[in-house]
């Protein structure tokens, strides 16, 4: 068999091992070192193996993966969610509605400190859904409404699939973080405009505003939640301005983090050390994730499919903002089969070097990339953030579906703006340079 079949057969064998559910990580190890060892020999295959395991679990650039899921797991743990959607609810409640949007500009907010989707998904379904359902918002409403705004805490930074994308490419990561600011807050507007406009067609969806509200004013509201421009502040803008690296940025941010844990008391032995073994966890699967991509990407190499892929795409007479949009058409088709840290894993060696032979920008497109995958985490049948909802949320899976498919057409906006100008990506990341 010729190197290429084997990669073809190699990508076949990887979709069958993620639709019976192995993980990506081992999945993507067990077919690069089979393929690898068939091509060139098996001791070259468990000898990269054991080097790529090594170098990569010891690459500087990983090194801001646990700190900025650190971050996010501390301030998840003291609580902020909870105030920061009692702040939007202060802010919003006399408008019709106001409840969903502010459960996605909630979302969009510990976004910028959590740096997950699940995490930011998961947080605001315990703190904004019961609320909603006692102002009574309808069920879909309130899961559509938090499963979107969860989606944004992989796009906003600190992301962790925003480095990740920073790793696989050797891009800058720093310029990658910056690139996801505009963006992020450009789809949350859409987003609150979408539940806007949607409470606006179908009234019936949120009650009038008749009650009294007897909270917190919003002024206390915003002592309390001073840790999140605080910590954004000061380590994005650091590293916007060039006084921090990624990893000492994501070092910032911990210790401001824990900081604001002990100060504010919100911060218990017992949630420091869940918060810390959580970290351990997510950051060994995503190193592994790191360590199973660099082997695929050589198993790819050998089998030649990137190169014959470009001179396949160069040979083409077409014009390349369709072969951009043909990408992303496999990007949204995969969505709704794969999770988006598998996509990005599997697709980013076959197609980062396509894009940056047709002229476009590296980072431009791993953020407009992650924009695209954000539709899959709300697509059926996977749908990950829905179905972490509905799950938490006790609301039937299919009603989430329905009720998040205004909200899916406007992450499908977003993207289409961000295509259309990307000046809206690259903009501050050119500003760095």
């Amino acid at each position: 068999m010729t190197p290429e079949l084997i990669g073809l057969l190699g990508f076949v064998a990887l979709l069958v091992l993620l639709a019976v559910r192995v993980p990506v990580g081992i999945a993507m190890l067990a077919v690069s070192t089979g393929g690898y060892a068939y091509i060139v020999a098996p001791d070259a295959a468990l000898a990269r193996l054991g080097s790529d395991a090594f170098t990569g679990a010891t690459t500087y650039s990983l090194s801001v993966i646990p700190l900025f899921v650190f971050m996010g797991l501390l301030l998840a743990q003291a609580q902020l969610g909870k105030d920061l959607y009692a702040l939007l609810d202060a802010m919003l409640w006399r408008l019709r509605g106001g409840l969903a949007i502010g459960t996605i500009g909630a979302s969009a907010i510990f976004g910028s400190v959590s740096g997950s989707a699940v995490a930011s998904a998961s947080t605001m379904s315990v703190v904004a859904i019961p609320e909603m359902r006692r102002y009574r918002y309808d069920d879909g409403l309130a899961a559509a409404c938090t499963a979107v705004g969860g989606t944004l805490g992989a796009l906003i930074p600190p992301s962790a699939v925003l480095v990740l994308y920073g790793i696989l490419t050797e891009e800058p990561i720093g310029q990658i973080l910056i690139g996801g600011i505009i963006p992020g807050v450009m789809t949350a507007l859409i987003l609150m405009a979408t539940a806007w406009l949607v409470v606006w067609r179908r009234p019936h969806l949120a009650p009038e505003v008749t009650r009294n509200r007897d909270g917190a004013s919003p002024l206390r509201l915003i002592s309390r939640v001073w840790a999140v421009p605080v910590i954004f502040g000061l380590s994005m803008g650091g590293l916007y301005f060039g006084v921090f690296t990624p990893t000492e940025a994501g070092a910032v941010g911990a210790a401001l983090a824990l900081l604001f844990g002990l100060v504010s008391r919100r911060l218990s032995w017992s949630a420091f050390w869940q918060a810390t073994s959580q970290t351990a966890l997510v950051s060994a699967v995503i190193f592994l994730v790191v360590i199973a991509s660099q082997m695929y990407g050589f198993f790819l190499s050998v089998t030649r499919i990137p190169r014959n892929l470009g001179e396949f795409v160069q040979n083409l007479n077409i014009a390349p903002f369709l072969i951009i949009a043909l990408i992303f058409a496999i990007y949204f088709v995969l969505g709704a089969l794969m999770d988006e840290i598998a996509i990005l894993v599997i697709m980013t060696p076959m197609m980062y070097p396509i894009v940056i032979e047709l002229g476009y920008n590296g980072v431009w497109f791993g953020v407009v990339s992650i924009m695209m995958l954000l539709s899959g985490l709300l697509t059926p049948p996977v749908g990950l953030i829905v179905y972490v909802v509905s799950n938490i949320s006790r609301i039937p899976v299919n009603r989430v579906f329905v009720a998040v498919t205004p909200f899916w057409l406007a992450l499908i906006v977003a993207v289409a703006l961000a295509v259309a100008f990307p000046g809206i990506v690259t903009v501050l990341p050119e500003l760095m340079r």
